[in-house]
């Protein structure tokens, strides 16, 4: 299979929240409580697109995966109970949700990948990212990847584990 990453569009909401429902159910199911608070929703994912920071991967023309990849701008991340790696420049991924057909495959952590790749053509050496305690999966896919538990976040008054990846140049 050919999997594509390329940046959401405004046509892409339909299916992204198609996915991201799943990926909410599939939290709930986990005993998660991650994402069971009306976040995220179609209104979040019109504003990343808006932003230009939604990101698709897709299979041919099928939309099979969704996350947002932003630079230097969060916020919560400024917060941070423990140290981070690094204080410069950085990526962040929010957002991560694969559709239910296509789990099992690795594609979110070719997100990560991708991730790393955008991040080195815009000079910047750095991924931040944040996921709930229970989120098991997202958990697991940070280790495999080599990400350094930094701290702890706070969104919408939940506590979240905070890594990050030092992205090695080329």
């Amino acid at each position: 299979m050919s999997y594509n990453f390329r940046k959401a569009t405004v046509s892409d909401i339909k299916q992204i929240w198609i996915i991201i429902q799943q990926a909410i159910l599939r939290r709930k199911n986990d005993g998660s409580k991650q994402w069971q608070d009306g976040y995220p929703n179609q209104t979040v994912i019109q504003q990343d697109i808006a932003k230009d920071i939604g990101y698709v991967v897709t299979d041919d023309s099928k939309i099979i995966g969704y996350a947002a990849i932003l630079f230097n701008d969060e916020p919560a991340y400024e917060q941070l109970i423990g140290t981070w790696l690094t204080n410069g420049h950085f990526a962040v991924v929010h957002r991560v949700a694969i559709s239910d057909n296509y789990l099992g495959k690795g594609l979110a952590q070719k997100i990560f990948i991708y991730t790393e790749d955008l991040a080195r053509k815009n000079k910047i050496f750095s991924i931040k990212v944040d996921t709930n305690f229970d989120n098991i999966p997202m958990l697991n896919i940070l280790q495999k990847l080599g990400y350094t538990y930094c701290g702890e976040v706070t969104f919408r008054g939940d506590n979240r584990k905070a890594f990050e990846k030092i992205v090695p140049s080329a």
